[in-house]
């Protein structure tokens, strides 16, 4: 092995070593989950335990700023993780676990016509008595099986996200995984994390670019309620 490619794989490994789970004997996690615990090649944003998200307030459910996600997922992300850090790139988790209460403040959101707070750094183009019917809110979400991740690339010398033309959580087609709407650039740092999180179990959905659930999700009937904390 060439003294670089040794360099290479040993930085990887590290950067594999810094993604991290909470001990579970240590927390009052739901067993079978843990705590994704920020640091190295993984960055953390939990914008709905604030008000900088598209309702404009903390959401229910999110008792602390944490990312929760099961450990079969976790150990999906690591080898994410590993094939990244070559690329020098980390990942940066908006969310992972979404209680189903989150699920149905944003239900109730939705129904409020009146509340436009957030509108035009959220959904701009889109009316809001069309989410349901558009797909952007649904009564149930795949977040709530503990599998499903909302995430991007950041670059690990300078710690930028990498340009992916539109905003985790921008309603608009703009979003969409494939669109055109972006420049060739944008498109190919979101095809990079398709290919990424593909490779490694996970399938992405056409609507958002962010968004990937687990292939062999360990939990694919079941909708957890239990708060993140």
């Amino acid at each position: 092995m060439s003294i670089v490619l040794r360099a290479v794989v040993l930085s990887a490994l590290a950067l594999l070593e810094s993604c991290q789970l909470s001990d579970p004997e240590q927390t009052s996690v739901q067993e079978g989950f843990a705590v994704l615990i920020p640091g190295g090649s993984v960055q953390t944003e939990v914008r709905y335990f604030s008000a900088e998200n598209f309702v404009g307030e903390v959401i229910d459910g999110y008792q602390a700023p944490v990312i929760l996600l099961t450990f079969e997922a976790f150990e999906a992300l690591r080898k994410v993780l590993l094939e990244a850090g070559t690329l020098g790139l980390g990942v940066k988790v908006f969310d992972a676990y979404r209680p189903q209460q989150a699920v149905d403040h944003f239900v109730r959101w939705a129904e409020d016509l009146s509340d436009i707070r957030m509108k035009a750094q959220y959904y701009p183009e889109v009316e809001k008595q069309h989410l349901f019917r558009d797909g952007y809110i649904a009564s149930r979400s795949g977040h709530s099986r503990g599998s499903t991740l909302d995430l991007t690339l950041f670059e690990l010398e300078t710690g930028r996200e990498l340009d992916m033309g539109t905003a985790f959580d921008f309603f608009d087609k703009s979003s969409w995984s494939e669109s055109e709407a972006v420049t060739v650039q944008q498109q190919s740092n979101r095809t990079l994390l398709r290919t990424l999180m593909t490779r490694h179990g996970f399938r992405p959905i056409r609507e958002e670019w962010w968004h990937f659930t687990l292939e062999e999700e360990p939990y694919p009937e079941t909708y957890f309620n239990f708060p993140v904390r």
